[in-house]
């Protein structure tokens, strides 16, 4: 046995009997905030014995995992147990090569020596090994601090003394992981002893470094440390040089000012303030949301060990910041440094949103040189020492609830930190944010109607606390599947390898905005249904925004059917779901005689839009086809995807969904086969054909197919107001502004009030497709096409029915009004 063995022997039969008493002290104080898995999942063996194996020596983690064991009926470890013992269950720890500051002879491979020896002389006999990691408190290393003489587990190691004060501040913070348990007998494998010890040391010593990885994070610099690091770089004292020569300054006053910078970006995580928020926020979500729902973080847990991971959600809410990094804390992974508007730096908030992770960023820097090389060695800093990250794609928050255009600055920063250090696994974690109601409705609401945006105060912070006590219903965090970057760069660009050292490669201002569409398809794939965006999706497929209390329901239930591949149906019944967006506040429910009816008035309609907009996508494909039996009674699969099939890349791109075009027409039989079966479209031996215009099934085909026509209505004035002039007449901000007009205008003469109807970033999603799919390009700042596009709008024209036509046409008259001389494409389609 080595020395450190016989002396935890020794330390355990001196404490013998005082082993219960202290066993029941303990257990009276302690208590688990997280174990994971749950102790009744250990898929544990009865008929051999447990051997559980703690990462070092410790006295209270034995007896900790005594009283766990007790309390969950697993095997509890024998004190009787000894080295060697294949009766009892037992439990030991690793070795500990770092405890004694004065050197020592490397201990061997103890205990699993003579438990080798007697496996060698018992050929049946077995142990189960189960690692066993547990945290008193989580606090990221950090090089000095009082928090970290004080209490809270970090990578440092822990005295007894530390231990002892460790017990009474986190006995209520205490978390276990547990390890899969693993075959002594399945690691020798016919193995020499010693090459057996080794493989078996080294086996539990990564297990409980990724776990330790995955809990507390890679250790922290202190911030005047951090940015003191950033500020030698060879790379930005040659900026800082630069500089100095161009403005004419020393070289020190720039570096002062480079410092500021640093201290105006970088953050200062703070295990106080960690632990602060996550009660705090404990308590404001009890308040605020009736349950926070989380979805496919086992995925993550399983990167996080060896992998930089980089979170990426949607941008719904402020909300949003505290929310993920209170969802990660509470599920035992490390919180993120979150990228932050600078906006949010302000008094009283700003610093608590540092010391919970947040690191700030300028809206643009462009013109500071300076600037964008000190934030460009933070972000990368971060990267290779492997600290989460969080940032949001988007750029801002979406005010119109879809996913927006990704902006390419983060992205590309990323990428180009990546390449000068590609020693470390980068991988890109989507996450989807859903909310039955965000605290931003009303400003949204204003902003879309042309309202400029307010600036965060802290006076704005207690006008929003005014609102706490409305309900707020429900929250989903759903994970994505996670997008490798070195794998994602191999399919993108075969030879990035090749321009490590190149600072900007050519192929970078392609790769981002493929990189930022492809995280965005990730992101909508993984949107979550809920009773307030069913109740959205129907209602306002209405004309009037007024609906039958029993067919609302129908088409809710039957939209659920149609989206298998939600991560989290909503539960309860159609009923249920009436009745929470009702208790929200977005409809009113008005008893007639002849049956209920559920009526939303001009703004709570408009609030709709926005929660329809956050899962619209996932029915783009069973609406377009639903869509496309409205003005004919039936179709065949050949007409259909003649007719569909141009259109999807571009409804595909607008709604960032993950479908590739090569698979249109197997998705497309499928989903004529699914709205087959559920009774709202009709075979025949020549094809499909809808139902009779009576019936309930007809009716609830004509509201699926709503869903798709204002992505329609607004693809057709785009068009119809590119082919009223001529080719390359046009800029990009001229089609969008005359595109949003003939929008608005649509609006107004149709008596609705959906300001998101004509927002101008929609149309500018719509350009990125059509220039992405080859259908227009730019020659000289000025957008060019040719006649296949003129014949494309004529083939569609085909979906809409002629009332609809002649209206979107109609509105569309301006456009062409304004061109001196129309080209051929335009003149053709006035006469079709």
């Amino acid at each position: 046995m080595s020395r450190i063995g016989i002396r935890m022997a020794l330390f355990s039969s001196l404490l013998s009997p005082l082993r219960p008493l202290l066993r029941r002290l303990l257990a009276g104080w302690v208590e688990l905030r997280l174990s994971e898995p749950a102790p009744e999942r250990l898929a544990l063996d009865p008929e051999r014995p447990t051997l559980y194996v703690l990462p070092r020596p410790s006295f209270s983690d034995r007896l900790l995992l005594e009283i766990v064991c007790r309390r969950h009926g697993l095997p509890v470890p024998s004190p009787r147990w000894r080295p060697g013992s294949l009766r009892h269950n037992g439990c030991v720890a690793l070795p500990d090569y770092k405890r004694h500051r004065w050197p020592r002879r490397r201990p061997d491979h103890a205990p699993f020596a003579p438990l080798i020896d007697a496996l060698r002389e018992a050929p049946d006999a077995d142990v189960q090994l189960v690692p066993v990691s547990v945290f008193w408190g989580r606090a990221p290393g950090k090089e000095f601090g009082f928090w970290k003489l004080l209490a809270a587990d970090s990578w440092q190691l822990t005295g007894r003394l530390r231990r002892a004060v460790s017990i009474l501040v986190n006995g209520r913070n205490i978390e276990l992981y547990w390890g899969e348990p693993v075959s002594l007998r399945g690691q020798l494998a016919e193995r020499p002893p010693e090459l057996a010890r080794r493989r078996i040391a080294r086996v539990l010593r990564v297990h409980f470094r990724r776990i330790r990885t995955r809990v507390l994070g890679p250790d922290l610099s202190h911030r005047r440390t951090l940015i003191h690091g950033l500020l030698q770089e060879p790379e930005l004292q040659r900026i800082i040089a630069e500089t100095a020569q161009a403005r004419g300054q020393s070289q020190r006053r720039i570096e002062r000012r480079a410092r500021r910078y640093g201290r105006e970006i970088a953050s200062h995580m703070s295990y106080p303030i960690l632990r602060l928020l996550d009660r705090l926020l404990h308590r404001l979500w009890n308040r605020l949301y009736a349950g926070v729902d989380v979805h496919g973080l086992e995925r993550v847990k399983q990167l996080a060990g060896d992998h930089t991971l980089i979170y990426v959600p949607c941008h719904r809410s402020h909300i949003d910041y505290l929310l993920l990094s209170y969802v990660l804390f509470r599920e035992g992974l490390m919180p993120p440094h979150i990228a932050a508007g600078r906006n949010l730096d302000m008094p009283l908030i700003g610093p608590l949103l540092r010391r919970g992770g947040a690191f700030f960023l300028r809206r643009s820097f462009r013109d500071n040189r300076l600037y964008g090389a000190v934030f460009n060695a933070y972000l990368h800093r971060l990267l290779t020492r492997g600290h989460p990250i969080e940032y949001f794609i988007e750029g801002g928050r979406s005010r119109s609830g879809r996913m927006l255009t990704p902006r390419p600055g983060m992205l590309a920063m990323t990428l180009r930190s990546c390449l000068r250090d590609t020693s470390r696994a980068v991988t890109f974690v989507p996450v989807y944010i859903g909310y039955e109601k965000v605290l931003e409705s009303t400003s949204y609401l204003r902003e879309l109607r042309g309202a400029r945006k307010r600036k965060e105060s802290p006076l704005g912070l207690l006008r929003v606390l005014g609102r706490l006590r409305q309900p707020f219903g429900r929250v989903q965090v759903a994970i994505g599947e996670p997008l490798d970057l070195n794998a994602f760069l191999t399919r993108s660009v075969p030879d990035w390898r090749e321009s490590r050292h190149d600072p900007r490669p050519s192929w970078l201002t392609r790769a981002v905005p493929e990189l930022g569409r492809e995280l965005a398809r990730r992101i909508n794939a993984v949107a979550t249904l809920n009773p307030v965006n069913l109740v959205a999706l129907t209602l306002l497929a209405t004309p009037h925004r007024a609906i039958e209390a029993e067919l609302l329901k129908r088409q809710m239930a039957l939209l659920v059917v149609l989206d298998p591949d939600t991560p989290s149906p909503p539960a309860g019944t159609p009923d249920d779901w009436l009745a929470e967006a009702a208790g929200l506040g977005f409809i009113e429910r008005r008893a007639q005689a002849l049956g209920e009816l559920v009526l939303a008035d001009g703004e709570r309609a408009t609030l709709l839009t926005w929660y329809r907009n956050n899962v619209q996508h996932r029915f783009a494909l069973p609406a377009l086809v639903a869509f496309a039996f409205r003005n004919s009674a039936h179709n065949d699969l050949a007409t259909l995807d003649a007719r569909l099939a141009p259109a999807w890349p571009l409804i595909a791109q607008e709604q960032f969904i993950a479908l590739p075009a090569a698979d249109f027409r197997n998705a497309l039989e499928a989903t004529l086969t699914q709205l087959v079966e559920q009774g709202l479209l009709e075979t025949r031996a020549d094809g499909w054909q809808r139902p009779p215009g009576h019936t309930l099934a007809h009716e609830q085909l004509q509201l699926l197919g709503s869903l798709i026509q204002p992505t329609l209505e607004r693809g057709f004035l785009l068009l119809a107001a590119l082919l009223a002039q001529p080719s390359g007449s046009l800029t990009r901000d001229d089609l969008e502004e005359r595109s949003r007009g003939l929008a608005e205008r649509l609006t107004l003469l149709s008596g609705l009030n959906a300001p998101e109807f004509f927002d101008r970033r929609l149309f500018s999603g719509l350009l990125d497709a059509l220039l992405a799919e080859g259908w227009i390009w730019e020659t000289e700042g000025h957008l060019a096409f040719d006649a296949l596009l003129g014949e494309a709008l004529a083939r569609s024209r085909s979906l809409f029915d002629p009332t609809l036509r002649r209206r979107l046409w109609q509105i569309a008259q301006p456009a062409a009004g304004d061109a001196p001389s129309a080209g051929p494409q335009a003149r053709s389609e006035r006469c079709t």
